[in-house]
């Protein structure tokens, strides 16, 4: 985990991991520059459960982890790869 924003990254791990079919291919890449971005890869089957209808399961969990990073004192961003 990163340690400017390790609350958030705990956080989107957690959520991402309880929703997918496959815990074990989830990754996370970090990069830190005046933002912070999690870069979440997911195996193909469960990448429709991470995004939802219209987006809506996505922008959901960029909410709460948004939320969590309030905690670390750092703006971050979550996209997900395909």
């Amino acid at each position: 985990m990163s340690g400017q924003a390790s609350t958030a990254e705990g956080v989107l791990e957690y959520l991402i991991k309880s929703i997918v079919e496959n815990p074990d291919a989830v990754e996370i890449e970090v990069s830190e520059d005046e933002r912070c971005t999690f870069s979440v890869t997911v195996a193909d089957d469960d990448m429709g459960r991470v995004i939802g209808k219209r987006g809506r399961v996505a922008n959901a969990i960029r909410t709460i982890v948004r939320a969590a990073a309030v905690r670390d004192e750092i703006e971050i961003d979550v996209d997900f790869v395909d």
